[in-house]
């Protein structure tokens, strides 16, 4: 009989949380930074289209902003009521890290985010700008000291560990710990990808329904431009990190691999597609190609990395799971690839905005960075498993001591309200999406004298042509 347990149901109820809220600062680092180009853009070349692309995302990133804020605030509490012993173990280092990124992240983020979205017209444009910067500074910030603290957990260093405590001895090594610099580069640029991946659906969806005005030909193409640039460095990113947890969890690599054992004086094949099954310690119709393993892994021919057999079974990662969610993040991002290469070859031929096939194909790819992000991310956590601290503290020993029914009863609650409040957001940021630009602004036609083409609204769906300051509402 199925029988679940409450460390299942609480890595369950956090896993589910956290899918959703990773989706929102990914798209928030990405566009912060997008509207930056776009606002230094419109300074430099004084061209209107800029500023229309920025108060048509700043809506977008208001939003989005919103519901990340609001989904990670849940985490935080999750700590200390699934993950108590954690807490209580690692709380001395973790703590002091998630403070770091309130204190100067989240405050200079929320500093400057009302002059951002409400500031246009009531500062100077070095100002505003400066204010764009800072809140774009701020993510990065944000995301760097969360990368730390789960990087810390992944290959931990600079502690003591007291009474069963972690305790910080050089909080310069446990914040650039060996893994760190590996995983901020890879969710910097994976953030900046999805988010190009996002915007160009979005360009894509507008010219198929028939609207290609200057403003969205440039959205369009600016995503393709970093798409183009960005997906290439992502796979060279992903090799390298690779590398770095071949030397620090190899069990990791072994498990996502699907690969059991080494034959004495043989390469290391690539196993392309297969089942791997954790009881009967194989992969089942492996589908492999020799040497590429040996090749991809250690840039060696004849290279070979060490085989889950080599760890004890309480030690090894769930393959089944880690072995799949690897291949969609990596087939992902071939196809990434391939929508930057065909962009450019369109470009080329000056059918960037006419080739249907190729506007389909990038709107179908909209998804697929966010899809690509939480793919790898279940392939990181997953992959650490069984430990919460690699190597030093096992996950069935930081979980709180709850029942099987409460944790069932709060992740039925969670699973309702998550769908029900971020289901009413994300419906609302894409019925935002596809209103498009102001098409007067995006086809340059003048504007009054005094009129803002700023939205006063900036979480308003409804038109902004008309300032009633200017042209009040006439009697009837």
């Amino acid at each position: 009989m199925f029988a679940i347990t409450p460390l299942q149901l609480a890595r369950i109820q956090f896993g589910f949380t956290v899918s959703f809220h990773i989706i929102f600062p990914a798209i928030t680092i990405g566009l912060a930074s997008y509207l930056v180009v776009l606002e230094a853009l419109w300074l430099w070349r004084k061209d209107e289209v800029y500023r229309t692309l920025y108060h048509f995302w700043s809506r977008i990133f208001a939003v989005n902003f919103a519901m990340g804020v609001v989904s990670g605030l849940v985490m935080a509490y999750e700590f200390g009521t699934n993950w108590s012993h954690f807490s209580a173990a690692a709380g001395s280092i973790t703590g002091p890290l998630l403070a770091y990124e309130v204190l100067t992240a989240f405050f200079l983020e929320a500093g400057f985010l009302g002059v951002m979205l409400f500031g246009w017209n009531k500062v100077g444009p070095g100002l505003h700008f400066f204010a764009s910067l800072m809140v774009a500074i701020g993510t990065l910030i944000s995301a760097t000291w969360i990368l730390a603290s789960n990087s810390w957990m992944q290959t931990p260093q600079g502690f003591e560990i007291v009474n069963g405590r972690f305790v910080p001895v050089d909080w310069l090594k446990i914040i650039f710990n060996p893994s760190f610099p590996f995983r901020l580069a890879h969710m910097t640029v994976a953030a900046y990808l999805a988010t190009a991946l996002f915007v160009g659906a979005a360009g894509a969806w507008h010219v198929l329904q028939g609207r290609s005005s200057r403003a969205i030909r440039t959205m369009l193409s600016m995503a393709m431009w970093m798409v183009l640039i960005v997906a290439p460095l992502q796979i060279v990113l992903g090799d390298a990190h690779g590398l770095n947890t071949l030397k620090y969890q190899p069990a990791k690599i072994a498990a996502l691999e699907g690969h059991w054992e080494n034959t004495p004086g043989q390469s290391v094949p690539l196993t392309l597609f297969g089942l791997p099954d954790m009881k009967a310690e194989t992969t089942r119709y492996a589908v492999q190609v020799p040497y590429l393993g040996s090749l991809i892994l250690t840039h060696s021919l004849h290279g070979q990395v060490p085989g889950l057999k080599q760890f004890a079974p309480e030690d090894r990662p769930n393959s089944t799971i880690v072995f799949w969610t690897f291949r969609v993040m990596v087939g992902l991002g071939l196809l990434m690839v391939l929508l930057g290469v065909w962009s450019l070859w369109l470009r080329w031929r000056r059918r960037l905005f006419k080739s249907s096939l190729f506007l389909r194909f990038a709107l179908l790819m909209g998804p697929t960075g966010l899809i690509a992000i939480l793919a790898g991310w279940m392939t990181t956590e997953i992959g650490r498993q069984p430990w919460v601290v690699y190597g030093l503290l096992r996950t069935k020993d930081a979980v709180s001591n709850h029942s099987v029914l409460a944790l069932s009863l709060t992740l039925i609650v969670f699973v309702v309200m998550y769908f029900a409040v971020f289901g009413a957001g994300i419906s609302y940021m894409l019925k935002l999406v596809a209103k498009g630009p102001d098409e007067a602004e995006a086809g340059g036609a003048p504007h009054r004298r005094g009129q803002s083409l700023r939205p006063a609204r900036p979480l308003s769906a409804a038109p902004d042509d008309v300032d009633l300051a200017i042209e009040p509402p006439k009697q009837k």
